[in-house]
């Protein structure tokens, strides 16, 4: 008998970035290993934050669409109307979460009376969502699964995109309602996956972001993509490619670029889309910079020889974001064994892991003169062993094949709950007891894997 496995998130493919390519991949992985999918999702916006083709017309209602694959599983898709804003400032997201909220839960409504799904899978960063799937756990008992890709409440504090405490404080009370009722709890990063144990009354499993080795590989012939997409041979490359947000701190490329303009064969490329892009490109301006070139997103089909042409990959953000997000850009560059400049403190995750894969250099975060000595460190230093090490870590961590076999193994072979009964039985009482004791032993024991 089919699995029947119902995703919330309001990311989905065709995004081509971020979460919802993740979301995508694996749901795709599970239609093909014969399981039945259902997904209720936005229209697709994102990194570009406006509804993007061939959808805009039909984006003020519902659409269905329904994959079918030949193993017999399938992927049904329940697009939902919701407000996306051009310049999503904290209040615009929390409107953002609100209507994408109103809208799934009158489709999950529509759902309801039919065939119950074994597993449903609450995508947060939105604590919201993980609400539309305690309400369907309530009503039919399925196992109820939240997969953490950013701690948006803190995120939101830390950046200062929410002032208001009391809104701070009842977001953070309904994660702990949240996270106390569901099931399992999975996170894409090891540092993330403490600051959640440190809050939640369960273990917390790793489930990594998803990574097609045979779409995204190393080639050897930089020279020539660099003509191909515009520059010359002798140039030095050092690409930004990915979202152009507040969390992200891109403007201190500019700054980088600036302070190394004396260095004429250097190229900073910034690829990709976002709120603050045109900030950034008359940032550029102002500054009279002739060494930095914008770039839009490169198509899917091209994308691997653009990444390939890059001599140094940037990945920046704000010290104070910490664990709180994890850059899933990272993965395609490990996977393509190109030479990663991450900006991340000690201590943080993101810092523990690269250098104990020893596969990139990482800088202190919002520490400009680190950053810019960071570059020219990439540029002269002999690299060659990060460049293999993040390579053989993407083949031996991040296939989409081992993710999703651990996923399902960890994850869907838990028996799915009963219909939940009036008051909690004597044996539920019991295991919550388990739980509470066991998470005591946690707090001084800590073991998350790895």
């Amino acid at each position: 008998m089919k699995k029947r496995v119902l995703l919330i998130g309001y990311n989905f493919s065709p995004e081509p970035t971020g979460i919802g390519r993740y979301s995508g991949e694996q749901m795709q992985w599970l239609a093909r290993n014969g399981y039945d999918c259902t997904v209720i999702a936005s229209y697709p916006y994102y990194p570009f934050w406006e509804v993007q083709e061939p959808y805009s017309k039909s984006r003020l209602w519902y659409k269905t669409e329904v994959e079918l694959f030949e193993s017999g599983g399938k992927v049904t898709v329940h697009r939902c109307p919701m407000y996306i804003p051009k310049n999503p400032t904290g209040m615009k997201r929390v409107l953002l979460d609100l209507t994408f909220f109103l809208t799934a839960f009158f489709r999950l409504l529509y759902l309801l009376p039919g065939k119950r799904y074994d597993f449903t899978i609450a995508i947060l960063p939105s604590i919201s969502l993980g609400l539309l799937g305690f309400f369907y756990k309530a009503i039919r008992g399925t196992t109820l699964i939240c997969h953490v890709h950013d701690l948006q409440i803190e995120a939101a504090r830390d950046l200062n995109m929410i002032k208001s405490k009391t809104a701070i404080n009842l977001l953070f009370k309904l994660e702990k309602f949240m996270f106390d009722r569901c099931d399992k709890i999975t996170c894409v990063g090891a540092g993330m996956a403490r600051k959640v144990k440190e809050k939640a009354l369960k273990d917390i499993s790793l489930f990594f972001n998803t990574t097609d080795l045979e779409q995204f590989f190393p080639l050897h012939n930089r020279e020539e993509l660099k003509r191909q997409f515009g520059f010359e041979p002798h140039e030095r490359v050092i690409l930004y490619s990915g979202a152009i947000g507040e969390k992200q701190g891109v403007e201190t490329i500019l700054h980088a670029a600036e302070e190394l303009k004396q260095h004429h064969d250097l190229r900073f490329v910034i690829c990709g889309s976002g709120p603050y892009k045109e900030k950034l490109q008359a940032l550029a301006k102002e500054m009279k910079l002739q060494n930095v070139t914008f770039m839009p997103l490169q198509p899917m089909e091209q994308f691997n020889q653009f990444l390939n042409m890059a001599d140094v990959h940037l990945i920046v953000q704000k010290a104070n974001a910490g664990d709180l997000v994890m850059p899933s850009k990272l993965n395609t560059v490990l996977a393509i064994g190109g030479l990663a400049l991450v900006t991340t403190n000690e201590g943080s995750g993101m810092h523990t892991l690269i250098r104990k894969h020893n596969m990139g250099l990482v800088v202190e975060a919002e520490n400009q003169q680190a950053l810019n000595q960071g570059i020219l460190k990439a540029l002269t230093e002999d690299t060659q062993a990060l460049t293999h090490n993040a390579r053989r870590y993407a083949e031996s961590h991040l296939a989409i094949e081992s993710i999703m076999r651990g996923f399902e193994k960890s994850c869907l072979s838990i028996e799915p709950v009963e219909q939940p009964a009036s008051q909690p039985s004597s044996a539920s009482r019991l295991r919550r007891q388990a739980q509470t004791q066991a998470f005591k032993r946690a707090r001084n024991h800590p073991s998350i894997t790895d």
